[in-house]
């Protein structure tokens, strides 16, 4: 699956960015997936990790995902 546009919708947000997290931003280099998802996308981290704490959810660089 392609992300073209990201839901505004935070729940579905959070079950996007996750998935793309875990299906193809897993591994063991320097940049965490969050900064690479980022990068790939063209998504400013700041906004995206506002807009998902505004909802609750935080970034867990050990466990790669949003919580």
């Amino acid at each position: 699956m392609e992300i073209t546009e990201l839901p505004n919708d935070p729940a579905l947000l959070l079950s996007c960015v996750n998935m793309k997290l875990r299906d193809c931003y897993a591994g063991d280099d320097d940049a965490t997936g969050l900064d690479r998802l980022c990068d790939d996308l063209g998504l400013d981290k700041d906004k995206l990790t506002a807009c998902l704490a505004d909802a609750g959810f935080e970034y867990s660089p050990e466990q790669n995902r949003f919580w």
